[in-house]
Parts: structure tokens; sequence; C-alpha cells
């Protein structure tokens, strides 16, 4: 039997007992996938890890708090024997052989009658890697081999084309703050699925290089405007492309939803009868700062940061940051968008009683290769991103956050 390979299959399980033997470790990790199968479960052990006896008191297993005995696995349909006495688990194992139970057994592979295979899912699949007997078990290298598998899938890079029609529409996919690697995994699944992509300046823009050929990519910024404006031509485009039966990601740097003009672009959608889908992205508020080794939190200096978009100056009429009142917070400000506004803002905070020692630190093309940091006060930011040259993007910390980042401590 040692020379033929396993039998994959899949076991449906919902409603039919299970029996485990032990509430150790192996127990603990196994459950989990027998409860979000349905399995009727019966845990048989006087003993059980506070995580599993947790899911008895939930009422997700029926727990007997007791040892082995002849009969346990009477009437059921999968077993798992995982106890730490050996002797308990030959018996098992035996019962299981006589009625015909599959039995997987975690202290001697050779003597089950079924092996449990590394496993992961990604949007509704299921990937299970079983290694071939003959070749030797190493567990080791089969968890490699789906680890590698379901990260492909999850973030696009290993692709199943769909036969079945998919449905046209459009996701938002926030980006993140520029470095590819911190785009979600969802986002990268969706931009590899895509047919057309448009995309943003600040969007990641070495994703784009990873498309496929025939994947047309559009610039948002070259899109003509004629008698639009900006936002409405981009707008446009999204419908346009989708009522072609096209399945089309808009890619935008950070978050859809932080200062990204997200929920404009998703009610012309919803207006036009175009489903579409929003998938979050890491805001450069807070992920530019950590990349330059500021915390905008930090115990006993900052109990809260406040994000705020400095395209406007505070003295200009279509602002709506109350600026006066953000001077006497003791907590982070970040300003996005703010580079070419920063001396007003910073006199602006300094008349309403922000210190002009506070500290001020410019971080541009923020987790990039091309990312600098330049440190200011409030007093003296404003001459500092002249003569240091300070370019958008760029996130601007405020607050005694920036010592701590600086320094390493308050």
């Amino acid at each position: 039997m040692a020379e033929h390979p396993a039998y994959p299959v899949g076991l449906r399980l919902t409603g039919r007992r299970t029996v485990v033997l032990g509430g150790g470790q192996v127990a603990q990790r196994r459950l989990p996938a027998l409860i979000a199968a349905g399995a009727d479960i019966h845990l048989v052990s006087p003993e059980a890890t506070p995580s599993v006896e947790a899911m008895a008191d939930a009422g997700e297993i029926t727990w007997h708090r007791r040892p082995y005995t002849e009969g346990d696995l009477a009437d059921a349909w999968y077993a798992l024997i995982a106890t730490s006495d050996t002797e308990a688990n030959t018996r098992a194992s035996a019962e299981a052989e006589a009625h015909r139970v599959w039995c997987v057994r975690s202290d001697d592979a050779d003597a089950a009658t079924a092996w449990t295979p590394a496993t992961g899912s990604s949007e509704g699949v299921t990937v299970a890697v079983l290694t071939s007997r003959a070749r030797g078990r190493d567990p080791r290298h089969t968890a490699a081999i789906r680890d590698a598998v379901v990260e492909g899938l999850r973030d696009g890079t290993l692709v199943a084309p769909h036969h079945r029609t998919r449905t046209p529409g459009v996701a938002l996919v926030g980006g993140g703050p520029g470095d590819p690697d911190l785009i979600t995994v969802r986002g990268r699944r969706l931009l590899a699925e895509a047919d057309v992509v448009i995309a943003d300046r600040l969007g990641p823009r070495d994703l784009l290089a990873e498309l496929p050929p025939h994947v047309e990519v559009i610039d948002a910024a070259k899109i003509p405007y004629g008698r639009f404006m900006a936002q409405e031509a981009i707008n446009n485009a999204l419908i346009e492309h989708a009522r072609q039966g096209k399945s089309v990601v808009r890619l935008k740097g950070g978050d859809p939803y932080v200062f990204g003009r997200g929920m404009e672009e998703l009610q012309a959608l919803a207006e036009a009868g175009i489903p579409c889908t929003v998938v979050p992205g890491i805001s450069s508020s807070i992920s530019v700062p950590g990349a330059a080794g500021i915390p905008v939190t930090h115990r006993g200096v900052a109990h809260e940061f406040t994000v705020v978009s400095g395209h406007v100056a505070p003295d200009d009429e279509r602002s709506l940051v109350d600026w006066p009142s953000l001077a006497k917070l003791t907590g982070t400000l970040v300003v996005l968008m703010g580079v070419d506004k920063i001396g007003r803002i910073a006199e602006t905070l300094v008349a309403h009683g922000k210190s002009p020692d506070t500290p001020v630190a410019l971080v541009q093309e923020g987790t990039t290769a091309a990312q600098r940091r330049v440190d200011a006060t409030l007093a003296t930011v404003a001459a500092t991103v002249v003569a240091q040259d300070v370019k958008p993007p760029a996130v601007i910390v405020i607050g005694e956050v920036v010592a701590v980042g600086r320094t390493g401590t308050a």
C-alpha cells in the first residue's frame, strides 16, 4: 500500500459525525476547518487547550471530557486521532479500520487510512496538496507548495482564466502609498484580471508593467476633458468601458476614500447602473510616516492623530478645515497635499497657539526608492521646503512624534 499514492477526495462532512481524539495543539489546528465544513464534531479528551475549550463553550463542538474508550468511533464518518497516548491511538486506529472509518493519525501517518493535505483557499477555491508517499512525506515541502499556489492566486501572479462569462463592472482599487508590495492582495488580483486599468499618477506605477499585453492602460491625467471637468471625464471613461462589457480597474493612490474622490466615482457608476466594487488601500497618511520611522501615535506623546487636506490654504474661503481648533490639539497632525501651502498652514497654527518649535517632517515619495525625509519646525518649515526643494507628493507630519521617530525616544 505504501508504494501507491493517496487518492485525493473532498469530504462533505456537513452534519456527519466526526470524532477527534485529543484536545491538544493538533486538534486546535484541525478543528477550525472541520467546524467550517459543518461537521458534527465530538471531541474525546480529558483536557483541551484554551482555544479548543472555547470552541466547546461556544457550542461549535461537543466535548466528552474523558480518555478514549472502545466504541467512540461507532457511527463516525471520519476520525482524527491525536492523543499523546500511543497505545490508545493504536486501539482507536484498529477500531476505525474495523468500522471502515477513514482515520488520520498525527503520531503515525503510515498506520492511518487517510492523510490531511496542506490546504489553503482564495476566492472560493480550495487548494489541497498531498506529497506522493513513494517520494516520501515532507510536510514542510507540501506546505511550501500550498503557500506558493495560494499566494499566486491571491496576488494575481498565478492567473487562471475564467471560462464562464465574467460580470462587467468597475473596481475602485486603493493602490497604497507607492511601493507595489503595499497594494492589498485583492487589489493585485483584480488588476491581474482587468481588461482596462485607469490609473492615477500617484498609483503604484510599477504594477502596470506586470499587466498582460492585452490590458488597456489609461493614464487618468491624459483623458481628454473637452467640455468636461477632469473628474467628470474620468467618470465617463469608467462608465464607457464598463458598458462595453469590460472588467475595469480604477487604480488610485492610497485609499479611494481618503481624499481620493472615490465616492464621487462610485456615485456616478451607481447612477449609470454599473456594478462597482471598492477595495480599500493603505493610506499614505499613516504608512508614509511609518516608512520614515515616525509613529503617528506613541504612548505618552500622542493619543490621537488628525489627517487633513492642505490643497487649499487656511485663509481660502473654500477651506473646510478648522485650523484654529487643530492648533489647540496636542496630538499629531498629518497634512496631505500641502507642500505648496505649508508656509501659510504653519503661520496659522502658530497664530492660534501652536509652538513655533513644534517638530515637522516632510516625507517625499514615501515608500518608494526615491523616498527622502526633511525635518524642520513650524517656524522654519516654509524656508526649509524652498531650500531643500521639497516637491509633491509629500506627507507632512506635525507634532512631537516627529522627534520620537528621529531619536527613538520621547
